[in-house]
């Protein structure tokens, strides 16, 4: 059943399309006056007017009050209504999912992390994904009729504009999205992880005002998130963003994807467990050693990152090797977008420093001077979060977005 908001606002008429403008600006810029919005949409005083009571009758914009300036008259500040909507982020990892659930606001209401799951690309598999989400719901204290959208970030290949998924869970001729709709009996968005991390981090992380941005995700895979003016770059398919599979080395290595020499086969979190696995079973020490060898129970990529941060001299030199070489083309990225900020994000920046400092000297030795120089690199401040918290953002935006 939809939303009362979205049948309005999906009539397509002049005062729906407004109303959605209105709504986007409010996501993106917080409440104003009306003056504000009036000169920010380029629309008549008297038209916004018109709008915002219209809106505030039906309970979705609230009057903030008086607004204090200066002397002269002090104008009300208008802003989204926090309660006349939710909505639902999902971040599938490997072995857990992270759920949360945003007010219409963007206030966060409710945050679940690593809730256990294993992620296969399985019919059972997704079953249980729906099963987890619809827990969640139900577990909500909100009146759940008032879900406007839930988003859902799955790795690989992802169209969000048409809903399907190519990589994962493609089991149907109909769209993931469709499908996922219907199971759950809510309105489902499906959309790339890397680049919900990257919107997430935009709207709630590290960005202060930058409009140009490239997110590099380094978890077991790799991938980066573009930012251009502002907005989301995804491509023709939705597909932009591979990173991980440009082919960069002559090895013999093969990566998920079926081919040999991919970017992470050597600089992802599935190269640094192998790369430690390997050097461990050639005799290299590690605290790791003992439950490589006895091989009693698996190797987490968690693991590892605990073991860096307890300063393992093995796992240290193998995360900054993979920072050295990865590096070199995050610099030629650089040149290729000349972005205001580069932020390092997924499970191998939880190294901090072990990962970002030799990203930084390779990307000095091999970029353009003049183009780098306007190019910060920076730790993602959201960490573990920010592809839950971009899952919200991007179930909110996407509802109201031309």
């Amino acid at each position: 059943m939809k939303h009362e908001l979205i049948t309005e606002i999906d009539k397509g008429n002049k005062n729906s399309i407004l109303k959605k403008r209105i709504i986007t600006h409010y996501i993106y810029n917080g409440s104003s006056t009306i003056t504000d919005l009036a000169k920010e949409l380029d629309l008549s005083i008297p038209t916004v007017t018109k709008i915002i009571n219209e809106m505030c009758e039906d309970g979705y914009i609230d009057d903030y009050g008086k607004l204090e300036t200066n002397g002269g008259r002090h104008p009300n500040l208008y802003g989204l209504n926090p309660t006349s909507g939710y909505f639902i982020g999902v971040d599938i990892k490997k072995f857990a999912i992270n759920i949360a659930l945003i007010n219409f606001k963007g206030d966060m209401i409710e945050l679940k992390m690593n809730q256990p799951y294993k992620f296969e690309n399985t019919q059972e598999a997704l079953e249980d994904l729906c099963q987890l989400i619809s827990n969640f719901i139900k577990s909500l204290e909100v009146d759940t009729k008032k879900i406007m959208n839930i988003c859902i970030n799955i790795s690989g290949r992802v169209n969000p504009e048409s809903g399907y998924s190519f990589s994962m869970f493609n089991f149907s001729e109909s769209p993931l999205a469709e499908v996922l709709s219907q199971k759950l009996g809510f309105h489902v968005c499906i959309d790339n992880d890397t680049r919900a991390m990257t919107y997430g981090e935009y709207m709630k992380g590290c960005v202060e005002g930058e409009k140009n941005i490239i997110f590099v995700n380094i978890s077991w895979g790799l991938g980066i998130g573009i930012i251009i003016n502002g907005k989301i770059y995804a491509g023709k398919s939705g597909f932009s963003g591979e990173f991980g599979h440009v082919n960069t080395f002559d090895n013999e290595i093969i990566c998920h994807c079926g081919k040999k020499g991919c970017l992470e086969t050597e600089t992802s979190g599935s190269a640094l467990h192998r790369i430690l696995i390997e050097r461990i079973q050639n005799g290299e020490s590690s605290i790791l050693s003992k439950q490589v060898n006895e091989q009693k129970t698996p190797l987490t990529l968690d693991k590892i990152i605990e073991a860096v941060n307890k300063e393992d001299f093995l796992c240290i030199e193998i995360v900054e090797e993979i920072g050295q070489k990865l590096g070199r083309y995050i610099a030629g990225l650089i040149n290729i977008f000349n972005p205001e900020l580069v932020i390092i994000g997924g499970t191998l920046s939880l190294t901090e420093d072990y990962l970002t400092q030799p990203i930084k000297t390779a990307v000095r030795k091999y970029s353009l001077n003049l183009v780098n120089k306007d190019s910060a690199i920076t730790t993602s401040k959201l960490k573990d979060s920010a592809g839950v918290i971009g899952a919200c953002m991007l179930a909110r935006s996407r509802m109201f977005e031309s």
